[in-house]
């Protein structure tokens, strides 16, 4: 047994150099099948920080460990975001991918990260595919897809390749019974060419040990934020909290929106996947989603830098919603792939 794992099952600290002793075994074990010692290992592995996360200087230095070995994405794209959450809290509709959209249509540009759906609905990612809007290759399409359109939805290629080997050496098993951990701390994993990056928290993830881990994050600044209601988003009828490296901001219900509206009015519509998200990108599926849509853009665009002021950067975003504009680069770049909309 590998002494990582072995530190870990016995509640021991793990090193950084154990970690990559680690990942520097496993490399080899991916071309072929692999043997049932190496998966039984893999699969154990990640049972234990599924089950119990280790101390944080263990998952300093496994996040380190992985993010050393990404390649390098290149200089931040000025004023460049990410919104991307832990998933996991209430069920909502694809409220990130619709603020980043919106973001982007008043001028922050957006390096969108995601995944697919692990216990919500549908992910980004499957909403996308949905929408024809194709997830960039590399990360010099990246910056093509941002110079051309200011947005970019960044495909897997931002995330450790350390992470793929692993799943080759589980294989037959599937990564998704560890979805919980990986989505975790999947948001501080991606190796994303933005300067700043909203990341929600959900209140069953583990918002102390993120809040520790964050400031280790290289390349971008990481603003954590969670709610009285529980989300992976902000929302205007809850109160708010974001973590950010200057400091802590309180957002009390109200404050920056009206605070009217309730979670059920986030609510996601698989049978209508595509066709809601579209009107909600239009300002057209109901208030509630409007605000919460236009105050999650409104963080990006302060996060951003290209915006100073809560009230500005909100009303920016609802105008943009009014007009359509989110739709329409969302039609844009889904071009003649989109699956029909209902009116």
């Amino acid at each position: 047994m590998h002494p990582a794992l072995t530190a870990l099952l016995a509640g021991r600290p793990v090193p950084l150099d154990a970690w990559r002793s680690w990942w520097d075994r496993l490399e080899p074990r991916t071309l072929g099948p692999a043997r049932d010692s190496d998966r039984a290992q893999a699969a154990a592995l990640l049972a234990s920080l599924t089950t119990r996360l280790p101390d944080p200087a263990t998952l300093a230095a496994l996040t380190a460990s992985l993010t050393e070995r990404a390649p390098d994405p290149g200089p931040a794209h000025p004023h460049s975001v990410n919104i991307v959450g832990t998933g996991g809290g209430p069920a909502t509709f694809n409220l990130s991918t619709a603020a980043a959209l919106t973001a982007a249509a008043i001028g922050i540009p957006v390096v969108k990260t995601g995944s697919r759906a692990y216990t919500s609905a549908a992910g980004s990612v499957d909403l996308l595919e949905r929408l024809g809007i194709t997830l960039t290759s590399g990360h010099a399409a990246t910056a093509d897809h941002l110079a051309r359109h200011g947005i970019a939805f960044a495909g897997p290629h931002v995330y450790p390749p350390a992470l793929t080997r692993l799943a080759r050496v589980l294989y037959p098993l599937t990564l998704k019974p560890f979805g919980a951990f990986l989505n975790t701390l999947g948001p501080l994993l991606a190796t994303v060419p933005v300067t700043a990056q909203l990341t929600g928290v959900c209140a069953a993830a583990p918002l102390d040990t993120l809040r520790h881990l964050a400031p280790r994050v290289a390349g971008r600044a990481v603003w954590l934020a969670h709610n009285s209601a529980g989300a992976d988003e902000l929302l205007p009828f809850a109160d708010n909290t974001l973590h950010t490296p200057e400091g802590t901001v309180r957002l009390p219900a109200g404050a920056v929106a009206p605070d009217e509206g309730t979670l059920a009015d986030l609510a996601p519509h698989p049978d209508d996947l595509t066709g809601h998200f579209l009107r909600a990108l239009a300002g057209q599926a109901g208030p509630a989603a409007t605000r919460t849509i236009a105050l999650n853009a409104a963080a990006l665009a302060l996060a951003s830098g290209r915006h100073t002021r809560w009230d500005d950067a909100y009303t920016a975003a609802l105008d943009a919603l009014a007009d359509g504009a989110p739709r329409s680069l969302a039609e844009r770049l889904g071009a003649r792939h989109q699956e029909p909309a209902r009116a």
